[in-house]
C-alpha cells in the first residue's frame, strides 16, 4: 500500500514537472515570438522612416535638378546672346572705323577744298580779277552778254562757297555720326559686362547646385544602405516568426486532431466583400500621396484601405502596423475578397483570384496587382 503511494506520487511529481517544463517551452517560444514581432515591427517603423527620409531626398533631388536645368537653360540662352553681342560689338567698332576713315576723308576735302577756294579768290582779286571783271563787261557786244558775263563771275564764287557749306555740313553730319557710334559702343560694353556678370552667377549657382547634388546623392546612398539593412532585419524577423506560427498552428492542429486546415474565421459582420472591393476599385486610377487623406486627391496605403472599410460602418486604425492586428487571423490560402492582405509597411484589400487593389506607390498611384508581389505578413478579416 505503500509502496504504491509512493508510485502515484513519484507519477504525480513527474507530470508536474513535466507541465512545468512544457509551460516553460512554451513561454519562452512565446517570449521569443514576441521578441521577434518587436524587433521587426522597430525594424518596419525605422525603415518606413528611411523611406519617407528616402522620397523626400528624391523630391528634393528632383527639385533641384529642375533649378539646375532652369540655370543650364539660362546659361545657354546667356551665352547665345553674349555670342551675338560680341559680333554686335564688333560690328560698330568696324562702323566706328569706317566713320573714323570717312571723317578723315571729308576733313580733307574741306581743306582742299577751302584751298581751292582761297586760290580763285586771290587769283580774281590779287592778279586783276577786277581788271578782268572789268574787261570782260566792257568787252561784250550788248547788255545780255555783259550780264551772262557777270552772273558767271558771281556764279563762280557761290559755287565755291556751297561746295565748302557742303563739305563742312559732311564733315558735321561725321561728327555727329562718330559720337553716336561712340555712345552705342559704350552701352554695348555696359551691357556686355553685366552679362558676363549674369553668366559667373549662374555658373556659380549651377556650381553649389552640383555640390548640393552630390551631398544628396551621398545622404541617399546612406539611407538606401539603411533601408537594406532594416529590410534584411525584417525578412529575417518574419522567416523566424512564420517559422514559429506555423510550428504553433501544427501543434493546435495536432490537439485538435488536425481539422483547422488554416485559420478561416467567420464574417461578424452583415458587409460584403465584393462590395467594399467594387467600392475600393472605382479610385483605380488616382494618385499616391504619402500620408495623404483623399480617396481622389492622394492618400497612402492605409488610409485607403481605412476609408473603403470606413464607407461601409468598418472602423479601422490609421496606419499599417495597427491594421495588421486588426479582425481576425486568416491564411492566405483561405483568403476572400473583403481581407487585408498586410505586408511589411504596406496593406492592400484582397480582391480574390490571386488579385489585390491597394495605394502602391508614387509612380503607381491607386491600381490593381497581384497578391503574391511581395512577401505576406498576414491576412486579417475585418468584416
Amino acid at each position: 500500500m505503500r509502496r504504491k503511494k509512493y508510485l502515484h506520487k513519484r507519477i504525480l511529481s513527474a507530470l508536474l514537472v513535466g507541465v512545468m517544463l512544457l509551460t516553460s517551452v512554451t513561454t519562452t517560444y512565446a517570449s521569443k515570438l514576441e521578441e521577434a514581432k518587436d524587433k521587426r515591427d522597430e525594424a518596419q517603423e525605422k525603415l518606413d522612416e528611411v523611406n519617407n527620409e528616402i522620397d523626400k531626398l528624391n523630391k528634393a533631388q528632383d527639385a533641384l535638378q529642375a533649378e539646375m536645368d532652369a540655370y543650364d537653360e539660362a546659361l545657354m540662352a546667356l551665352l547665345t546672346d553674349l555670342t551675338l553681342l560680341e559680333e554686335d560689338i564688333a560690328n560698330k567698332e568696324a562702323e566706328i572705323v569706317q566713320a573714323e576713315c570717312d571723317l578723315e576723308a571729308a576733313e580733307k576735302k574741306e581743306a582742299e577744298q577751302y584751298e581751292f577756294m582761297k586760290i580763285r579768290i586771290r587769283h580774281m582779286y590779287e592778279n586783276g580779277s577786277n581788271q578782268s571783271l572789268w574787261t570782260a563787261l566792257v568787252g561784250s557786244s550788248n547788255f545780255t552778254e555783259a550780264l551772262n558775263r557777270a552772273e558767271y563771275i558771281a556764279g563762280v564764287y557761290q559755287y565755291d562757297r556751297e561746295q565748302l557749306t557742303e563739305y563742312q555740313e559732311t564733315v558735321q553730319e561725321v561728327i555727329d555720326l562718330k559720337a553716336m557710334l561712340d555712345e552705342e559702343m559704350i552701352a554695348l560694353e555696359e551691357l556686355q559686362m553685366n552679362m558676363e556678370e549674369q553668366q559667373s552667377a549662374l555658373e556659380g549657382l549651377l556650381i553649389e547646385s552640383a555640390a548640393k547634388m552630390e551631398n544628396m546623392e551621398e545622404e541617399l546612398a546612406e539611407a538606401s544602405a539603411l533601408a537594406k539593412k532594416y529590410a534584411k532585419t525584417i525578412k529575417q524577423q518574419n522567416q523566424f516568426i512564420a517559422t514559429e506560427e506555423a510550428r504553433l498552428a501544427a501543434e493546435k492542429d495536432e490537439g485538435t486532431g488536425g481539422l483547422t486546415g488554416g485559420s478561416n474565421p467567420g464574417y461578424s459582420t452583415s458587409v460584403s466583400g465584393q462590395d467594399v472591393v467594387n467600392y475600393a476599385s472605382q479610385f483605380v486610377g488616382n494618385p499616391y500621396v504619402y500620408g495623404g487623406s483623399s480617396l481622389t486627391n492622394g492618400c497612402d496605403c492605409s488610409y485607403f484601405t481605412m476609408a473603403c472599410f470606413g464607407h461601409f460602418g468598418i472602423s479601422l486604425p490609421r496606419t499599417s502596423y495597427a491594421q495588421r492586428s486588426s479582425g481576425q487571423a486568416v491564411s492566405y490560402a483561405n483568403a476572400k475578397a473583403g481581407d487585408i492582405i498586410c505586408y511589411a509597411g504596406h496593406v492592400a484589400i484582397y480582391m480574390g483570384n490571386g488579385q489585390i487593389v491597394h495605394a502602391a506607390n508614387s509612380k503607381l498611384g491607386i491600381c490593381f496587382g497581384p497578391a503574391t508581389y511581395r512577401t505576406i505578413v498576414a491576412v486579417r478579416r475585418v468584416l
